[in-house]
């Protein structure tokens, strides 16, 4: 019997899931104490379990150092296994799940925070009103950190903006729609102007300048021969900024999407201040190779038909 077929053979008799799942909490926790009082067990019962592991693969795992326990070079290989293989098994329950009641089941979905007081919402919404018992989670975050949810699989898919991480050989992203950006008004703005001069020392309400939003306003100006303009509330939360614009006082920047799916779009209203050509990609963001269960493939067929009723707009 060769060495491939003698590793399997060990794989197949002695190599326990429980055991898998105990290494992943003992280097996320760091040490056997922590990790034992997480599993509600005792730390001799989790240091078998590590033994076990390793004397099925025959290599070491784990090291030891005064900081606590990190994996050695073969644990993090198991590790990015074991991630794949619990999460295929949660997406094989949440199938069976699905099969026994189609109308029911839950999905996990990544977005940014523009996205998701809009084009999300308005997903949710038509799913919601067609299978009630779905529940959605959402996470909502700078793209960065959405990339990072979505490859430990903390998340099914990700609805945000392209990126250049999405080009990673791990990731597939399909576009949905182009989003160009205006400045917005309350609805209460009385204020009739065309050029973005006029309004350098309005009272603005954006994100900070190293944003998405932040570099549209401040290229913007630039390109009209003014510096940032003098914001008076830095504030990434749309919430927050589309309640500051019902005061009929400030200023905002946002996607032309927010116009159209916003429920709060009755509130708010597009100058007729042309800005510098500017445009991004929205689309969905998925890991390659893994399986999606039914819920999250409709939650990408509606988002689809929702982006097709965006470009029949225009």
């Amino acid at each position: 019997m060769g060495a491939d077929m003698q590793l399997r053979d060990r794989i197949g008799r002695r190599l326990k899931l429980h055991d898998l799942n105990v290494l992943m909490t003992v280097v996320q926790a760091g040490s056997m104490g922590k990790a034992a009082a997480r599993l509600n067990t005792v730390q001799p019962a989790v240091s078998r379990s590590i033994a076990e592991l390793e004397h099925a693969l025959g290599v070491r795992l784990v090291e030891r150092h005064r900081q606590g326990i990190e994996p050695t070079i073969y644990g993090r290989a198991l590790l990015d296994c074991g991630m794949t293989v619990f999460d295929d098994l949660r997406q094989g329950v949440r199938n069976i799940e699905f099969l026994i009641d189609p109308t029911a089941g839950d999905v996990r979905i990544g977005c940014n925070p523009v996205l998701a007081t809009s084009f999300v919402s308005t997903v949710i919404d038509q799913i919601s009103k067609r299978y009630p018992r779905i529940v959605f989670h959402l996470t909502v975050s700078p793209v960065e950190s959405l990339l990072s949810e979505l490859n430990e699989r903390n998340v099914d898919l990700l609805i945000t903006r392209k990126s250049s991480p999405t080009e990673h050989d791990r990731l597939a992203f399909e576009s949905l729609f182009d989003d160009s950006f205006v400045i917005v008004a309350g609805s209460q703005y009385r204020r009739r102007t065309t050029k973005l001069a006029d309004l350098v020392n309005e009272p603005w309400v954006l994100p900070p300048p190293e944003s998405v939003l932040g570099t549209v306003a401040r290229n913007a100006f630039r390109a009209s021969g003014f510096e940032y303009p003098r914001v008076t509330v830095v504030a990434i939360p749309p919430e927050v900024r589309i309640n500051l614009l019902a005061t009929g006082r400030f200023l905002t920047i946002f996607p032309t999407s927010v116009l159209k799916f916003s429920p709060r779009r009755s509130e708010m209203k597009a100058l007729p201040v042309k800005l510098p050509t500017s445009r991004v990609t929205n689309g969905i963001v998925t890991l390659k190779n893994r399986t999606l269960s039914p819920v999250a493939l409709l939650v990408i067929d509606v988002a689809r038909g929702v982006a097709k009723s965006l470009a029949r707009r225009k």
